[in-house]
C-alpha cells in the first residue's frame, strides 16, 4: 500500500506515467485503478488512463481513467484521497 501511494505521489508530482511504466513499477491504468478500487470504486478492467493537461495544477493531476463499467476524473492530491468522480458516458 505504501509503494503504491508512493508511485501515486510520483505521478502526482512530475505527471511522470511513462517514467514508472519505464521503471517496472506499474502501468499507470493499472495503478490509478488499484486506488479507485482502495477507494470503493468498480473497476476491474481498466481500459487506459489519460492525464488530462488542462485540468491538471502543479500539485494536483487529473487523471480520466476508463474502466469496463464506467469512466472516472481522479484529481490527484499529495497525502490525500483522489478526489473521485463519474463521467456520464
Amino acid at each position: 500500500m505504501r509503494l503504491m501511494a508512493l508511485m501515486l505521489q510520483v505521478l502526482v508530482v512530475t505527471g511522470a506515467g511513462a517514467a514508472l511504466a519505464a521503471a517496472g513499477t506499474g502501468n499507470p491504468k493499472d495503478i490509478l485503478a488499484a486506488q479507485l478500487r482502495d477507494q470503493g470504486y468498480a473497476c476491474d478492467h481498466p481500459q487506459s488512463a489519460e492525464q488530462d493537461a488542462k485540468g491538471s495544477k502543479p500539485d494536483e493531476a487529473v487523471w480520466v481513467v476508463q474502466c469496463e463499467n464506467a469512466k472516472y476524473r481522479m484529481r490527484l492530491v499529495p497525502d490525500m484521497a483522489a478526489k473521485v468522480e463519474r463521467i456520464d458516458q
